[in-house]
């Protein structure tokens, strides 16, 4: 199951609709969908490595839109939908430490938190709770998740086909590998959040 989902979204690379899902993805991840967008770009650069800066590209501007929706969901729909989401992802108890952290931390939190396994729409989502400055949110989203999936994207183009070759030949390891860096960036957030 997991080779024929490599697989697909090797396929997936090849099809015109291929920047619109890594797109939907990479923005539905920044404010409500647990699933880092990883899971496609990283497929997608080894396939058209030639298009590797393109999908860094799509994922950075549709996850800073994405963040915008989880920031809406923050500032307007809190008590509703943000709380949900929130505590749905087990934050619900830390929120109020958190937003107060923005008030000397906000840069620097956001700046941390988008670039690692953090899920990032607890930052989008309590950036708009804390009313942190909409400018500063955009821009600071822009630089660190630029610098993320540019940071991916980059490496998979210079290493090229040794990655391909490396995670098709171990991709039970590499998937267990991903899986245990994406739960532990939640355990991580669970406890310095």
């Amino acid at each position: 199951m997991l080779r024929r989902l490599y697989q697909w979204v090797i396929d997936l690379a090849e099809r015109p609709s291929a920047g619109w899902a890594l797109a939907g993805v990479s923005a539905a991840e920044s404010s409500f969908f647990p699933v880092p967008p990883d899971i496609m770009l990283v497929p997608m650069c080894i396939a058209r490595p030639e298009r590797a800066w393109r999908y860094a590209l799509i994922c950075t501007v549709a996850s800073v839109l994405g963040g915008l929706v989880g920031y809406a969901i923050g500032a307007l729909l809190y008590e509703t939908v943000g709380l949900f989401l929130i505590q749905l992802y087990g934050y619900g108890d830390k929120v109020d430490a958190f937003a107060k952290a923005y008030g000397e931390y906000g840069h620097w939190i956001i700046l941390i938190k988008g670039v690692t396994p953090i899920p990032y729409k607890v930052v989008t989502i309590t950036s708009g709770f804390a009313h942190y400055s909409l400018f500063w949110f955009v821009v600071l989203s822009v630089i660190t998740r630029g610098a993320r999936f540019f940071l991916v994207a980059g490496l998979l183009y210079w290493i090229g086909p040794s990655a391909r070759t490396f995670i098709e030949e171990r991709l039970g390891l590499v998937t267990l590998i991903f899986a245990a860096v994406t739960i532990g960036g939640f355990i991580i957030a669970t406890y310095l959040f």
